[in-house]
């Protein structure tokens, strides 16, 4: 199943620096695992924004949940979610 989701993320003003940085490379360290899985399949930073476009390739909306619900800045972030299917348009027989 694939879902588009917008994350807009608001860390409080008045975290600690350090711990900002320890929850960002937390945040990679995990975005890049589950690209790599193939779970987490395109991801976009918006310009001017610190927000990104993430394109999720899962098994079920539960498993979505779950992955936005263990994301280290998941306590700071709004978070939009799009399911997707195909278009009858498309030219593309693999959804990539």
């Amino acid at each position: 199943m694939l879902f588009h989701v917008k994350m807009t993320v608001n860390i409080p003003l008045d975290m600690d620096p350090a711990r900002a940085e320890q929850i960002k490379a937390e945040e990679k360290a995990l975005a890049q695992r589950l690209q790599h899985e193939g779970k987490w399949r395109h991801l976009w930073r918006i310009a001017g924004q610190y927000a990104n476009y993430s394109l999720f390739d899962v098994d079920s909306t539960q498993e979505l949940h779950d992955i936005l619900m263990q994301l280290p800045l998941f306590p700071y972030m709004d978070i939009e979610v799009d399911a997707l299917c195909r278009h009858a348009s498309s030219i593309h027989a693999d959804d990539r």
